[in-house]
């Protein structure tokens, strides 16, 4: 399977019961459309539904930071861009971008996930043949440019949203 840079989901639509009394999508279901799309990534690294059935292991989100830039509305169409930013034994961190199905950014996140076994559960490492998976789809993302938004903290400091 050829290793995609950035890893791009397949269309997500907003759907009703996303939207808030604002009238845009509630800040939770950003973290939802990531999630949905930046999953369709495990299958290229050996992870996932089929992975967490058989094996007995996972990954859970540790740690997220969402970078909110545009608000999206019911029907809104977008894809999820993700990709490897880094990895160890035990970690990874994924980047992903919400595009609008016209181009624009409608929001960032910076997540990093942890390797489970379910029977604890606690944290282990992965196995070596996802350990190779992860180096080869970090050396294909290794060429894109560095997020603006990745390794940020929040501060009133930080200027570029």
């Amino acid at each position: 399977m050829p290793l995609p840079a950035p890893h791009i989901s397949s269309l997500i639509e907003v759907r009703p019961d996303w939207v808030d009394y604002n009238g845009h999508i509630n800040m939770a279901y950003y973290a939802v459309i990531m999630d949905q799309g930046g999953d369709e990534i495990y299958p290229h690294i050996g992870l996932g539904e089929t992975y967490a059935k058989t094996a007995r292991h996972t990954t859970y989100t540790a740690e997220v930071h969402i970078c909110y830039k545009r608000e999206l509305k019911l029907g809104d169409r977008v894809r999820v861009h993700t990709r490897l930013l880094d990895f160890d034994a035990k970690r990874m961190v994924l980047f992903h971008e919400i595009h609008h199905e016209n181009g624009w950014i409608a929001a960032t996140a910076e997540e990093l996930l942890l390797h489970i076994d379910m029977s604890g559960p606690c944290v282990v490492p992965f196995p070596p043949e996802i350990s190779v998976k992860l180096s080869a789809l970090k050396d294909s993302h290794s060429h894109l440019p560095s997020p603006a938004q990745a390794g940020r903290s929040i501060s009133l400091k930080n200027k570029a949203a």
